[in-house]
């Protein structure tokens, strides 16, 4: 059974070690761009959004992405960006504003090693 990390601070190798182990080369994220935290390693991103719901988070500001690992790509697309109430209709995060929030939190707790 594979569990969401919460990371507030920069990844330690084991932290990312152990989200990577759900898919071998890339973590499913959610990212909370209002406290720029992410919560990452489920199977679906979903499994780490409700990570963060529980840790306080509001749904409005969390984004699901996939990092890759390996050359530290990031895929904007997840099922639960689907939000027309926020005026993203695709499952692709269309606001190229959130896009780069969303990216700088990323590289900023994931990219550092």
């Amino acid at each position: 059974m594979r569990f969401n990390l919460i990371i507030r601070e920069p990844a330690s190798r084991e932290e990312i070690d152990e989200m990577v182990k759900t898919w071998d080369v890339f973590i499913k994220i959610a990212v909370d761009i209002e406290r720029k935290i992410l919560a990452g390693g489920g199977v679906r991103h979903y499994e780490c959004e409700q990570e963060l719901l529980k840790d306080g988070s509001r749904q409005r500001d969390i984004w699901g992405v996939d990092w890759s690992v390996f050359t530290q790509e990031i895929v904007f697309e997840s099922i639960i960006n689907i939000r027309p109430s926020q005026n993203n209709r695709s499952m692709i995060i269309q606001s190229n504003q959130i896009r780069e929030q969303v990216s700088q939190i990323t590289k900023q707790l994931l990219g550092g090693l």
